[in-house]
């Protein structure tokens, strides 16, 4: 992992201090930031989205996607927990801890917005981040490509129906329209602007698409830190009245990378998997697309919603949970393999 990855969790917590700061010191600013909107896409926010996205998507090679037929039962895993499993789990944790449990302790009036961004960073599967921590437990570097390049694949057609249908399980109405445009937006267009680009890349050389990935990974860490800064401008007044919330949004997060990682480990020991296949099936089952995540919850629900703040929520705890995951599937190899 490079400085960024490693230390993200603690360039949010900074992103967030900052935001809050310069949201208090300068409210007009980013009140007119707010402004620049056309047809409910922040302008700014969407430069953004992109700059954090495509550098990602350019790794993705759906060539990989003949790589699947090695390992059918392993993908059928990732699919089963990633598509089936995984968003309705979470719909399921969001009414529990946050319309009941949790219910007294938040804003009335923000809590269907809080489960909306729960359900839309469980509906959107890792894409970049998997290969960290696939790499970091030595999984199948050619599985992990053909798991990131299939699902890639199917959020592209099923997650605005699927999102549409567990916010509607939730009682919670999201224009269709607004959630078209998100997806054509933030998946459709930077997986062909990404694919286009690659492809450019890869004429001139292995090496010069090597040293171009060295080049603009940075760019997608450094426009979501400006994109987390943004998001705490606009939320900080309600965190300083009520800073447990960041707390409270955390435990069905955690409560779900847990349960999801861990089926998904099961199961591929249950069904014959190898042991560097089991590990990034579990993985990205665990991980979440934050990116995309943060950028729907923008256009469907706006800056300063719960949506917003929950999926930020996620961008924090992710690379400590998920290292977590990852040490504990490396010093279980040999229980994995003595089945």
């Amino acid at each position: 992992m490079n400085l960024f990855e490693r230390y993200l969790s603690v360039w949010v917590a900074l992103c967030i201090v900052a935001g809050i700061a310069l949201g208090q010191w300068f409210p007009g600013l980013f009140q007119a930031v707010g402004a620049m909107e056309v047809a409910k896409v922040n302008l700014p926010v969407g430069l953004l989205i992109w700059v954090m996205v495509i550098p990602m998507l350019v790794k993705v090679d759906f060539g990989a996607l003949g790589e699947v037929r090695k390992h059918v039962k392993g993908i059928g895993v990732t699919l089963f927990v990633n598509w089936l499993v995984k968003p309705f789990s979470m719909a399921f944790l969001g009414w529990l801890f946050i319309r009941h449990w949790f219910a007294p302790l938040l804003p009335a009036d923000q809590l269907d917005s809080y489960i909306a961004g729960l359900i839309l960073l469980a509906a959107a599967p890792c894409t970049a981040m998997v290969f960290v921590w696939s790499r970091l437990s030595n999984g199948d570097p050619l599985f992990t490509l053909s798991q990131v390049a299939l699902n890639d694949s199917i959020m592209v057609v099923a997650f605005a129906p699927l999102v549409a249908f567990l916010l509607g399980l939730s009682s919670i109405t999201v224009p269709w329209s607004t959630l078209l445009v998100s997806v054509v937006l933030y998946i459709v267009i930077p997986v062909l602007l990404a694919q286009a680009w690659r492809k450019a890349l890869l004429r001139r050389g292995a090496a010069a698409f090597d040293a171009a990935m060295q080049r603009i990974g940075p760019w997608s860490i450094a426009a979501l830190l400006a994109t987390l800064v943004l998001l705490f401008a606009f939320q900080g007044e309600a965190i300083l009245k009520q800073p447990l919330i960041i707390a409270l949004l955390a435990v069905p997060i955690l409560i779900q990378v847990v349960f999801n990682s861990a089926l998904a480990y099961w199961l591929n020991r249950a069904v014959g998997e190898k042991h560097n296949i089991a590990c990034p099936s579990a993985l990205i089952g665990a991980s979440n697309f934050f990116e995309l995540a943060v950028a729907a919850a923008i256009s469907l629900f706006g800056f300063n919603s719960g949506a917003a703040l929950a999926t930020v929520v996620g961008v924090l705890i992710e690379v400590p949970v998920m290292l977590a995951v990852v040490h504990v599937v490396n010093r279980t190899k040999n229980w994995y393999e003595h089945a």
